[in-house]
């Protein structure tokens, strides 16, 4: 790590997926000449088990830091499906989303950032110390400010003993041929069995593949294995498993009601899967990744101007509230209301009939959505009205 050793850094960014790129374009943006080191364990382009769903919301962050771009020459979808046995629904979102695989659109990043003028260096980060007015990684790299973009298994969190997100969920993912009446599709089909909420899911790259997976909570009651997902994922995406190829597991750790103890004050911060923040209801990240890891890299370069340094974590950990909290709140009701089926299927009937209901639900998984007034009268009906049925009229 010779070429980073040396000077000290602005901001020294661990991880260089789209928190870490995201940090390092908006710390550049904020200050162009700020010293700001990129590490990762890896080179890129390189494989990341993820579902390859881009949200329009993601490009409204990487549009003020010129990168809006990484999407060009991916075909945006613009259908979704969402079913649960026979009750289904199909609608058009009212913004596309575009299905990208991580190789293709972390390297992206990685080449807006490191042409920001962020310094790239491969290095798997072991050891991190605070000491007087900054911060030393490994005992050779020192920055004014560090932020840990390492994902779920964050080294940066597990070095400084910081506490850890909650619940967590599994998921796998592969690639598999993309059925012609998924074409052009996001398609989710909730799982029938106890484990809730669970779900399929099959999202059509454009290219004649479809990212593929399964993905559940992790209880105490059954181990998940990769078989057992595996099976799973065949159960309800018939042939999916057959045909489908690069398996990969990860771990998704779900965010909870609110946003304060995950981040600690003082001159290190954490932003996406290292900061707990994965949407509970729906396991989306990567939105959640490009917007706090933008505004963690400009609070760590304002932090470095004159004595604040050590105000950054406690900037940030604002920052972050005020743009998510309300929506965390939202969505982890909702993520507790879906772990009842009866729930879903009302979510998915209202769908069907109120095209705002549609809006509503995909705006809730995918953005910063909230459990609108609306929204909640709709499944409130529909609950209502499907026990009806259930009952016979009685």
């Amino acid at each position: 790590m010779s070429a980073a050793t040396g000077e000290v850094w602005d901001v020294a960014v661990v991880g260089a997926g789209p928190a870490g790129t995201a940090a390092a374009l908006a710390a550049l943006a904020e200050r162009p000449t700020a010293r700001v080191l990129l590490l990762d364990r890896d080179d890129f382009p390189r494989d990341k088990s993820c579902g390859d769903g881009i949200a329009p919301h993601v490009l409204d962050v990487l549009e003020p830091l010129h990168a809006a771009d990484v999407v060009e020459g991916w075909k945006p979808l613009e259908h979704l499906e969402l079913s649960r046995g026979a009750n289904a629904v199909r609608g058009r979102m009212a913004r596309p989303v575009h299905v990208i695989p991580r190789e293709v659109f972390d390297a992206r990043l990685v080449e807006r950032a490191v042409a920001a003028g962020a310094c790239l260096v491969r290095h798997r980060v072991r050891k991190v110390q605070v000491e007087g007015d900054g911060v030393v990684l490994d005992g050779e790299v020192r920055a004014r400010t560090v932020i840990g973009a390492d994902g779920a298994q964050s080294a940066v969190r597990a070095a400084l003993s910081a506490p850890t997100p909650g619940r967590l969920a599994l998921a796998i993912r592969g690639y598999a041929p993309t059925q012609p009446e998924r074409s052009g599709s996001q398609v989710i089909r909730y799982g029938l069995g106890p484990s809730q909420p669970s779900y399929a899911w099959a999202f059509d790259r454009g290219d004649g593949l479809s990212n593929v997976g399964y993905g559940e909570l992790v209880g105490d009651d059954q181990a998940l294995t990769r078989q057992l997902l595996l099976d799973r994922l065949e159960e309800l995406l018939p042939g999916t498993v057959e045909q489908g190829m690069r398996w990969r597991a990860h771990h998704l750790p779900l965010s909870g009601r609110g946003w304060r103890r995950e981040q600690p004050d003082g001159p290190v911060l954490f932003a996406g899967d290292a900061a707990g923040l994965v949407n509970p209801m729906t396991g989306e990240g990567i939105y959640y990744a490009v917007a706090t890891g933008a505004l963690a890299g400009s609070a760590a370069v304002t932090a470095t101007s004159g004595s604040r340094w050590g105000g950054a974590g406690g900037q940030y950990r604002a920052a972050v509230r005020a743009l998510l909290n309300r929506h965390l709140h939202h969505t982890w009701v909702a993520a507790r209301l879906t772990t009842r089926p009866a729930v879903v299927d009302a979510g998915i009937t209202a769908a069907r009939r109120h095209q705002r209901t549609f809006d509503d639900l995909v705006e809730l998984g995918l953005g910063d959505g909230r459990l609108t007034p609306g929204l909640v009268t709709s499944l409130a009906t529909a609950l209502a009205r499907n026990q009806l049925i259930r009952t016979g009229g009685r």
